[in-house]
């Protein structure tokens, strides 16, 4: 008889926790769109949930006024914890633009962390490690180092690429690894 001598690797399952998952039924009540309109300024986005089951952030980017940015916001009933986290996983289509992605250790909060991520017309999967989001408030980035913090009470999509253009985001889901 022959009895293997090498180990037995166990190979960890990645274990996504959502925050979001669209679906065809999915309540919207949580989500608000803030555009530069609290500026002054002429943009204008919308949220709506597409026959095939999935958020559309939709609209458009006007500089008009100063203006220059859409933002789509979701604050969860609770704030998630993510100390056993270390990524936010997107799963997103978008229009070939770049992207920010936001969150908020707590809604009292002026400043968000901020990451970028470009988008293609596919369905792409982007990993944001938590580390590497950084503080900004107003546009403007902020010396209070990157987030590390324990929980998250907002997060957010905002387009603003300092030129007036029309957007598209498909959004499934947003989850942490």
């Amino acid at each position: 008889m022959f009895y293997s001598l090498l180990p037995i690797i166990l190979i960890p399952m990645l274990h996504i926790v959502p925050i979001v998952e669209f679906s065809a039924t999915s309540d919207l009540s949580r989500w608000t769109i803030v555009d530069d309109e609290v500026m002054g300024g002429k943009s204008s986005g919308q949220l709506y949930i597409h026959p095939e089951g999935h958020g559309v952030f939709k609209g458009r980017v006007s500089l008009e006024n100063n203006g220059g940015f859409s933002s789509l916001r979701y604050q969860p009933t609770t704030t998630i914890p993510t100390t056993s986290h270390s990524k936010i996983i997107l799963r997103v289509k978008g229009d070939g633009k770049r992207y920010q992605f936001r969150i908020k250790s707590t809604v009292s909060d002026v400043h968000s962390y901020v990451s970028y991520f470009n988008t293609t017309t596919a369905w792409q999967t982007v990993v944001l490690p938590l580390a590497e989001m950084y503080p900004t408030f107003r546009g403007r980035r902020l010396d209070i180092g990157n987030y590390k913090d324990e929980g998250i009470a907002e997060i957010a999509f905002l387009i603003g690429n300092k030129k007036a253009e029309d957007f598209t985001l498909e959004i499934a889901s947003v989850g942490l690894e």
